[in-house]
């Protein structure tokens, strides 16, 4: 029995034999816990997510979050310059925004277009298992979402000092944490597994 077969029940730790060919959803035969969930077309359907997340994430790096007004200065705010404007004061501070809001969901999102093209195309997927292991990272250190909520956040308090206006790059970020979101929703690893072939 080959051991990419067996399944381990996240809640009770059952050890059991996924069925062939794979259901769509699997559920524990001990607890009734859910095994995973697989969708029709996932892999396709997460390639157009993903893709469609790289232009928001580049919309959102292009062009400004906010646009600040005051005593008719205008001023506008990127999310790199957020970066470097911390820089200045605290560094690591600036450092961990970066990793949490550009560098790891660029990460993801490279990583899952350079697996999934090629197991589409049924192409041998260079350095298959080190990017797999990069998006498994990727995903738990991107925090596009507590971008969103410290941008909201700063949006609600300037506005009683300031005319702020939301710039296109804040409806970006929002649309890609659903992006993310939905990814992750209908992204199955299994499924990755089956359809590519590692070099």
């Amino acid at each position: 029995m080959n051991r990419g077969d067996l399944l381990a029940c996240p809640q009770c730790d059952l050890l059991q034999r996924d069925a062939v060919p794979p259901p769509l959803k699997a559920l524990c035969s001990r607890c009734g816990a859910t095994l995973y969930h697989r969708h029709e077309q996932g892999l396709d359907r997460t390639l157009a997510l993903t893709l469609g997340a790289l232009l928001l994430f580049a919309l959102a790096n292009a062009f400004p979050i906010l646009s600040l007004e005051l005593q008719g200065e205008r001023t506008e705010a990127t999310l790199a310059g957020a970066v470097l404007g911390l820089w200045a004061e605290t560094p690591l501070v600036a450092a961990l925004v970066f990793v949490t809001a550009i560098a790891m969901p660029l990460a993801e999102l490279v990583a899952l277009a350079w697996l999934i093209v090629p197991a589409r195309l049924g192409a041998p997927c260079l350095r298959m298992g080190p990017v797999f292991r990069l998006a498994q990272v990727a995903r738990r250190w991107g925090m596009i979402d507590v971008v969103v909520l410290a941008v909201v956040v700063s949006f609600a308090k300037l506005r009683h000092v300031a005319d702020v206006t939301p710039g296109l790059a804040l409806w970006a970020l929002i649309a890609l944490m659903v992006s993310l979101s939905a990814i992750e929703a209908s992204y199955d690893p299994r499924e990755l597994w089956r359809c590519g072939r590692p070099v």
